[in-house]
C-alpha cells in the first residue's frame, strides 16, 4: 500500500471514530434525559445518595473530594480511575440539577471514592446540599486523545511514519535481528519461541495467546529479557485492570515498575508501585508540600497594595517547580518499566520521554486509535492478546460495519503473519472443554498440557453439558420453575433481556451439581464457580436469586456472577452459562459475536454447564455445532 493510501485508510478511521464519538455522546444525552436515576444506580453508573466527606489537596497538588456510597452497596459499579464524573442533586420540585464542573475519579475502594475536581470548585456548595449523587459523565478526553493520535500518525515522519506504513503494507516486511535462539527452562517450546521472536524484532512482534496458554507469563519474560538490553520500557493496556495485572506480575519478578494512574484494586501491594504513592514517599516531598501550602495561603490572604506579592509568589512557585522536577527525574530514573493505560500514556508526566520498546497487553481489546497514543514515544512495538476473544466496544453499528472494530493487532496478524507467534499449549482446561474452542477458533492448533488434560471434579462426569430449556417450554414439570414461561423478556433499552425461568433453572441445576459433589468437599477443596450471562439484567436477577437461596449461603465466597466481559482474564473450576435467548424467530442478538462464547466457555477448568433454548440458538451454525459437540460428549460418557 502506498503512503497516500495508508493515510487515506487512517483518515477513514478518523471519520469512523468521530461517528462513534457522536453516537456515544448522543446515547449518553438520551440516557441522561430518559433513563431515570434508579436505573442508573442499578446499572452501576451512579451512586445516589452520597455522603460528601472531606476535601484536601493530594500529592499531585489536585483538589480532591472524598465521597461515600450510602445505599445499593451490593451493586457492582463502573467507577474506576480516570473516569469522568458529574455531581448532581435531585429535588421533587425541580428534578435533577447538575453542578457546573466535571471531576475525575482518582481511586475507588469499595464504597469510598476520591474524585479530583477543578481548583476553583466551590466544594461548600456540595457539602451544604442534601441528597447529592455522582454519575459517570461522557468521556470527551479519551476521544480527543485518540483523534489527536490519529492526526499525529497521519502526519507522521521518521520512525512513526515508518511504523504506520509498515503496519498497513503487506509487501514491506518487518526487520529482524538474527541470533541463535535462547533457552528458558521454565517456559514451554512455543512460549520460548515467542520470547525469542520478541527479542529478534526490530519493528513489531505479536504474541497470540489463546485462553490458558500463559500469555502473561510469556510477556513478563519478554519484558524481563528486553530490560537486559534496554534501560527502560513502556508497558500499556486498554483497561486499568489489565495494567494492574501485568504490573503485579512484573513486581513479583523483582522489576521496578512505576504505575501512572491508580489501580482498580486498592491494596498496599498495588498502591506501592503507583506514581502518586512513590511521589509522596520521596524524602523531598514534605518540603514541596510546605511550599505548595505557602502558595495557597499567599493567594488566599492577598492584601491590596501588596507590592511584593508577585515577587514572593513567583519565588515560591519556581522553588516548588524545581523540587517537583527533581523528584520526578529520580522516580523515572530508577524505574525500569513505566506502566499505564493506552490513554494514560498521554499523561503530561511522560512529556519528552522516549522508549525503545512499547509492550501492549490485551491488544485485541483496544481500538487502533488508542494504540497510536503511546506509539509516538517508541521505536518498536510488541502486541500481546487474542483477537478470538473479546473485541473492543463499539457503540455505533455503522462505524462497526465500516471497520472501526478492527484492531491494530488484527491488522498486523493479517498483513504480517510472519511477526506472529501462537502459544499452543494450554494449562487451564480439561481437554474436552478446550478441544471445541481449539478446533473452532484456532484451527485445532492448541493442545492441552498433560497435567490438565483429564482434570475433573466427579468420576464419569461430562466436562461440557448443554441443558435444553426448550424441553420445559410446553411442560414446565420442574418443581423449581412452576408456571413460568421459558421465553425471554425485554427490559428496556441498552439494559437487555432476561429469562426468569432459565434463571431459576440455573440455580436448581447448580444446586443439583453441588449435591453430587458434597458440601464438605466443596468447602475443603474450595471449588469455585462462575455463573455467566451475556445480559446484565439476567446477571442481576441471578445475583438476587443466589443471595436469597439458603442452600448457597456456605458457598457465597466461592460463587461469582457476572457478564462475559466481567470474567475476561479469569478462570473457575465450574462455569455455568445462561444464554437467555428464547424466541420463535431464532433471534440471538449480539450472541452472534462468537468471540464472547469463546471467552465464556474457556473460563472453565473442569466443567461447563450451558442453559439455553436449543431451538432458538441452533439456527446459528456455531451453536448447532456446540450443541452437537455437547450431545456427543454425553453419549460417549453413557457408553
Amino acid at each position: 500500500m502506498q503512503t497516500a493510501n495508508v493515510i487515506q485508510a487512517l483518515q477513514q478511521q478518523r471519520l469512523l471514530l468521530q461517528l462513534e464519538y457522536q453516537t456515544e455522546k448522543e446515547a449518553y444525552r438520551q440516557q441522561t434525559e430518559t433513563i431515570g436515576m434508579g436505573r442508573k444506580v442499578k446499572r452501576g453508573d451512579a451512586w445516589w445518595p452520597l455522603r460528601v466527606s472531606k476535601s484536601y489537596y493530594n500529592s499531585l497538588n489536585q483538589l480532591a473530594l472524598e465521597v461515600y456510597r450510602t445505599s445499593d452497596t451490593d451493586i457492582e459499579h463502573n467507577f474506576e480511575y480516570g473516569r469522568s464524573v458529574v455531581f448532581f442533586t435531585e429535588t421533587e420540585t425541580s428534578g435533577i440539577r447538575y453542578f457546573p464542573f466535571t471531576g475525575v475519579v482518582s481511586y475507588v475502594d469499595g464504597d469510598r471514592m476520591v474524585v479530583t475536581v477543578p481548583d476553583n470548585t466551590r466544594i461548600i456548595d456540595l457539602q451544604g446540599t442534601e441528597k447529592v449523587g455522582v454519575q459517570l459523565s461522557f468521556d470527551e478526553t479519551s476521544y480527543r486523545l485518540m483523534l489527536e493520535a490519529l492526526d499525529r500518525a497521519i502526519r507522521g515522519k521518521g520512525r512513526l511514519g515508518y511504523l504506520r506504513d509498515l503496519f498497513y503494507t503487506p509487501h514491506q516486511k518487518p526487520e529482524t535481528f538474527s541470533f541463535q535462539p535462547m533457552h528458558f527452562p521454565y517456559l514451554n517450546k512455543t512460549q520460548e519461541e515467542a520470547v525469542n521472536e520478541v527479542l529478534r524484532a526490530k519493528d513489531v512482534a505479536v504474541v497470540h495467546g489463546p485462553p490458558g496458554t500463559g500469555k502473561t507469563t510469556t510477556l513478563v519474560e519478554a519484558i524481563r529479557e528486553t530490560l537486559m538490553r534496554e534501560n527502560q520500557v513502556l508497558v500499556c493496556a486498554q483497561s486499568n485492570m489489565a495494567v494492574d495485572w501485568i504490573s503485579e506480575k512484573l513486581v513479583d519478578r523483582g522489576i521496578n515498575v512505576l504505575r501512572i494512574g491508580n489501580p482498580t484494586r486498592v491494596n498496599d501491594k498495588m498502591l506501592s508501585f503507583t506514581y502518586e504513592r512513590r511521589f509522596e514517599g520521596h524524602p523531598d516531598y514534605p518540603q514541596l508540600w510546605a511550599l505548595r501550602k505557602a502558595i495557597r495561603d499567599l493567594r488566599s490572604h492577598r492584601k491590596r497594595g501588596d507590592e511584593k506579592y508577585h515577587q514572593r509568589l513567583e519565588s515560591l512557585k519556581s522553588r516548588a517547580t524545581e523540587l517537583e522536577i527533581r523528584i520526578n527525574s529520580e522516580l523515572f530514573g530508577e524505574a525500569r518499566v513505566i506502566a499505564s493505560t493506552l490513554v494514560g500514556a498521554a499523561n503530561r508526566l511522560l512529556d519528552g520521554q522516549k522508549y525503545g520498546t512499547l509492550f501492549i497487553d490485551e491488544a485485541a481489546q483496544a481500538l487502533e486509535a488508542a494504540c497510536w497514543i503511546p506509539m509516538r514515544r517508541v521505536s518498536r512495538v510488541v502486541l500481546a492478546g487474542d483477537h478470538c476473544q473479546l473485541p473492543p466496544t463499539v457503540k455505533s453499528i455503522a462505524a462497526l460495519k465500516a471497520g472501526l472494530g478492527k484492531t491494530l493487532m488484527e491488522r498486523i496478524v493479517e498483513t504480517h503473519p510472519e511477526a506472529v507467534t501462537l502459544l499452543r499449549i494450554q494449562y487451564r482446561m480439561n481437554d474436552d472443554i478446550m478441544r471445541f474452542s481449539s478446533d473452532y477458533f484456532y484451527h485445532g492448533q492448541v493442545e492441552s498440557a498433560p497435567e490438565v488434560r483429564f482434570r475433573g471434579i466427579l468420576d464419569l462426569d461430562t466436562p461440557m453439558e448443554w441443558i435444553d430449556t426448550s424441553e420445559y417450554l410446553d411442560n414446565p414439570d420442574n418443581p423449581e420453575v412452576p408456571e413460568l414461561s421459558f421465553k425471554e423478556e425485554f427490559v428496556g433499552e441498552s439494559y437487555g433481556r432476561i429469562n426468569k425461568a432459565e434463571g431459576l433453572l440455573t440455580m436448581h441445576v447448580l444446586q443439583q451439581y453441588f449435591e453430587r459433589i458434597g458440601k464438605q468437599r466443596l468447602l475443603d477443596e474450595r471449588i469455585d464457580v462462575g455463573i455467566i450471562s451475556p445480559y446484565r439484567a439476567q446477571v442481576q436477577f441471578l445475583r438476587r436469586l443466589l443471595t436469597k437461596r439458603e442452600y448457597f449461603k456456605p458457598f457465597r465466597r466461592q460463587i461469582s456472577v457476572n457478564t462475559v466481559d466481567g470474567f475476561q482474564g479469569q478462570e473457575r473450576d465450574v462455569i455455568v452459562i445462561s444464554l437467555v435467548r428464547s424466541n420463535d424467530e431464532g433471534q440471538i442478538g449480539f450472541l452472534r459475536d462468537l468471540r464472547r462464547m469463546n471467552v465464556a466457555i474457556t473460563r472453565a477448568r473442569m466443567k461447563v454447564i450451558i442453559l439455553g433454548n436449543r431451538q432458538t440458538m441452533t439456527r446459528h451454525p456455531f451453536y448447532r455445532q456446540l450443541w452437537q459437540y455437547c450431545k456427543k460428549q454425553q453419549e460417549t460418557q453413557q457408553i
